[in-house]
């Protein structure tokens, strides 16, 4: 096997960037579906009930189909299925020119669409942690932090087409450029560096005495068998229930206190902003502390910010919800990766972190839903906020009681 020296350039940079790219095209897109809210309103008169089932199911099917992509990229690798699934991801904005009625809506973002978007988070993440071991944590941050860039800035630029040449063209637009920069990207994608003759970290060894279960690790069947797993799994779905909770409906609940929909707008974008900042630091202290650490961290913070958000009624009183919620939000989507590794290995990485990300999908299918409907019964967040601070009290009690696996092959059952 032929190492990279120390100080030459290595292949690790162009899976760092590669994913970075992944991250903020695949999230950056698909958070952008809620700028064509509007006009599909104004063309169809489609209830705002029916757009968003199309974006929660393709939610879901990211989720589901999570748990194969993992799978498979433990197995063959993430070029060809980056490449497939980047043809879907871009087809299923293409078809959107084509739009009619509610169910091709459906069809076309909530299961072509969907089915892309299923490799987004699992591929680029679960590389990541093949590629890094002592770096895992800061270069998971840096790929993170490129999810709020494409939050930040996509959504923005598909604004700015529909203004020009209207939602159908723009549909095309977007479908073609992200096909292309998908597929293109998915040509860089190596599963590990041992493909290559490399080794992870540019050749940089680890510490002598670093157990062999991060090198390895244990096969998805005996992880599946432990307390843990299924323990990170619960922890995972409490997580998402909230976030999503508080991403769906923080811009109304703005509104229902006379805040302008455009400093309410404001506010998710502060969050993606403050986000950024929150995936690189808790990347540099997963590295210093361990991933449940960091972990434990977010969710203090996100039970403080939820209680404040119960009091809050001012304009200013959100916004500050914004920066403690927004680190919250960074490091937790910046730890999910890492802290399967850390407890797992990467052997089944893949298949592991696929699973765990898929109850967290289903946690956040069901939030916003339940928390629209508290809304449409008692007229207001009160019930649906106090809900969220359990689920993320509980969630702070999960991974405070997780403890490390004892032996590889042999699940803490």
């Amino acid at each position: 096997m032929h190492k990279a020296h120390k100080g030459k350039f290595h292949y690790s940079y162009v899976i760092a960037a590669s994913c970075f790219g992944i991250q903020a095209v695949g999230i950056g897109t698909y958070f952008s579906y809620g700028v064509l809210f509007n006009p599909l309103i104004a063309e169809f008169g489609w209830s705002r009930a029916s757009i968003a089932g199309a974006s929660s199911m393709a939610f879901l099917l990211m989720g589901l189909l999570g748990i194969v992509i993992g799978r498979l990229n433990d197995r063959i690798g993430p070029r060809k299925l980056m490449t497939v699934t980047g043809v879907f991801f871009g087809l299923g904005y293409l078809l959107m020119y084509r739009l009619e009625t509610v169910w091709q809506l459906y069809l076309f973002f909530g299961i072509v669409f969907g089915i892309g978007l299923s490799s987004i988070d699992v591929i680029a993440l679960s590389t990541i942690a093949r590629w890094f071991v002592r770096k895992r944590g800061v270069v998971t941050g840096i790929v993170k932090v490129g999810t709020g860039a494409g939050q930040m800035t996509i959504p923005f630029l598909v604004s700015i087409l529909i203004i020009s040449y209207g939602w159908r063209y723009s549909c095309v637009i977007i479908g073609v450029a992200v096909l292309i920069i998908l597929v293109s990207i998915a040509q860089l994608m190596r599963r590990d560096p041992g493909q290559m003759g490399l080794s992870p970290d540019r050749d940089e060894a680890g510490p002598a005495d670093r157990p062999a279960l991060a090198v390895e690790g244990l096969s998805l069947r005996e992880a599946l068998r432990t307390r843990q797993f299924w323990t990170l799994c619960a922890a995972y779905l409490t997580v998402v229930f909230c976030l999503m909770i508080v991403m769906v409906h923080i811009v109304p609940f703005a509104m229902d206190i006379k805040v302008s929909p455009t400093k309410a707008a404001g506010v998710l974008s502060t969050i993606g902003g403050v986000s950024m900042v929150g995936r690189f630091f808790s990347g540099l202290a997963i590295d210093r502390i361990g991933s449940r650490r960091v972990m434990i961290f977010c969710f203090f913070l996100l039970v403080a910010g939820l209680l404040w958000l119960q009091l809050a009624k001012e304009l200013w009183m959100i916004y500050l919800f914004a920066v403690i919620y927004g680190i919250a939000h960074g490091g937790f989507f910046t730890t999910f990766s890492p802290i399967v590794a850390e407890f797992f290995g990467i052997k089944s990485h893949g298949a592991l972190f696929g699973v765990a990300m898929f109850s967290g999908t289903f946690g956040g299918a069901i939030g916003p839903f339940l928390a629209g409907y508290i809304f449409d019964v008692t007229g207001g967040y009160g019930l649906a906020i106090w809900i969220s601070i359990l689920m993320s009290a509980l969630g702070f009690v999960l991974i405070s009681l997780l403890k490390p696996v004892k032996a590889a092959g042999k699940g803490d059952a």
